[in-house]
């Protein structure tokens, strides 16, 4: 993909931020400022909005599909889409009616990024067995990509009720869904994508995403393989950007390492140090947190070493404040945006 075709995003999982006095913000201020913050994206020209699902109190949004919904209404060009799905606790046909749904009220902005998901809230939430984690996501993915074609679906398996010749509506107006599925270290997921013929997207959130280029290329193998065309890869990262790298790492370090120690209470990790941000935050680090220059010049290095067409930038964090989101997306959109492209294009 040229510089000029490059896109860049956006991800939020709609993290539980604090108000001015230090107390969390009720879910409901926190989803609503999540829509302030796609309609500035818009605004800037940025490329996609992708909103996680979560089932937990220090996430607000449970389903992206309805925020996405309000984001449409407020928007005009930025594509809108989930951070993930998680297919293994959904149904199937209920997310391509939501997201073909979605398609029709954006008029065909609509996308979505199928995955396990990290977290497991969703699956004793609504009766799922984890000893079927990856069963159910292979049988589901099996099935959803024949909702695709948009035809009569003849479709059985052991984890839901088997369709014969079923329809299922609304179809998408341009007789396609761009459908993602997002891959975090495991080479079976890549070439299930691939099997599938479906866009490939990295969650790569720690270590070095150079790291990652054996599944790259991987992909592009078993694409071959499958007799499926070339597909666009996506990265998903986390970053944050200031107008210097001193300040975006000041204000990011406090809200990353209490969201990071959060999640490693329930995972048995041992607290973050300052030590492990500044090494995830260093130039090969998979951190993209700086000024918009030291941004603009890992997000290129990613995206030429991985052969990517998209990268989204997760940029809330914890209780990082809505403002200096705001202001990470300003930055992102008005400065990383465009010297990436030209960095590109200098090839």
């Amino acid at each position: 993909m040229g510089a000029a075709e490059f896109e860049l995003g956006l991800d939020t999982f709609g993290d539980v931020t604090l108000d001015g006095e230090g107390r969390a913000k009720p879910s409901a201020q926190v989803i609503r400022d999540v829509v302030e913050q796609a309609v500035v994206a818009d605004s800037l020209g940025l490329d996609y909005f992708g909103v996680g699902e979560h089932h937990r109190d220090d996430f607000a949004i449970s389903s992206p599909d309805m925020v996405l919904a309000a984001i449409a209404g407020q928007t005009r060009r930025i594509r809108l889409g989930s951070a993930v799905t998680v297919l293994s606790s959904d149904d199937p046909i209920r997310v391509f009616q939501r997201f073909s749904t979605l398609d029709a009220v954006s008029s065909g902005r609509a996308e979505v990024t199928l995955g396990r998901g990290s977290f497991t809230e969703s699956f004793p939430l609504f009766g799922l067995d984890l000893a079927q984690y990856e069963e159910l996501f292979e049988e589901k993915l099996e099935l959803f990509a024949e909702l695709l074609k948009q035809g009569p679906v003849s479709w059985s398996g052991k984890t839901r009720p088997a369709l014969t010749e079923q329809m299922v509506y609304p179809h998408v107006e341009s007789g396609t869904l761009k459908s993602w599925v997002a891959v975090g270290g495991s080479p079976q997921s890549v070439v299930r994508a691939a099997h599938y013929g479906m866009p490939l997207m990295l969650a790569i959130i720690g270590g070095e995403p150079l790291q990652f280029a054996p599944f790259t290329e991987l992909y592009h193998r078993a694409l071959k393989e499958f007799g499926q065309p070339e597909r666009p890869i996506g990265v998903h990262s986390p970053g944050h950007i200031a107008e210097t790298d001193e300040q975006a790492m000041e204000e990011l370090w406090p809200h990353y390492a209490a969201m990071h120690n959060s999640i490693g209470r329930d995972r048995g990790w041992p607290p973050l140090t300052r030590l492990q941000f500044n090494a995830t935050a260093s130039p090969k680090g998979a951190l993209m947190v700086g000024s918009p220059e030291t941004v603009a010049r890992k997000i290129t290095t990613v995206a030429k070493a991985l052969g990517l067409s998209r990268f989204d930038m997760k940029y809330s964090h914890g209780t990082l404040p809505h403002e200096a989101m705001l202001r990470s997306i300003e930055l992102y959109g008005t400065q990383v945006a465009p010297l990436v492209r030209e960095n590109l294009r200098k090839g």
